[in-house]
């Protein structure tokens, strides 16, 4: 955030269990281990080998993806911080609702895209 003009602190938070997260010297958030993305990649990986397709595409798109979304999960964490530090009135909304619809969003896509043209069960024209 700081290429945005904000200064940045991401600190371990005193229990341990998670980061905190500090914007212009303010506690803004706390990052816990479900931030990271790693479980949206797991369930991503775990469609895309249940509809597998050929080998080395599969490998590929599971690469690709989860690159993007890892690269989507940053971009919402940006965003959302300076949402909430900006907007904090409407932090339950961004949290709860637009955030999590960016990234499940973009997996459902990654979905669609990868039945429809690439596994071995998209639909014969």
């Amino acid at each position: 955030m700081a290429a945005l003009g904000y200064e940045v602190q991401v600190v371990m938070h005193s229990s341990g269990l998670s980061m905190k997260l500090m914007v212009e010297d303010v506690f803004l958030a706390g990052i816990v281990e479900g931030c990271n993305s790693i479980s949206v990649i797991i369930l991503f990986l775990s469609f895309i080998l249940s509809f597998y397709g050929k080998a080395s595409t599969t490998f590929l798109y599971i690469l690709a993806g989860s690159a993007i979304i890892y690269s989507m999960n940053i971009l919402r964490i940006v965003l959302l911080s300076v949402g909430l530090f900006e907007y904090p009135q409407y932090s339950g909304f961004l949290h709860s609702v637009f955030f999590p619809l960016a990234i499940y969003g973009t997996v459902f896509i990654l979905w669609i895209i990868w039945v429809r043209i690439y596994s071995k069960w998209k639909k014969s024209a």
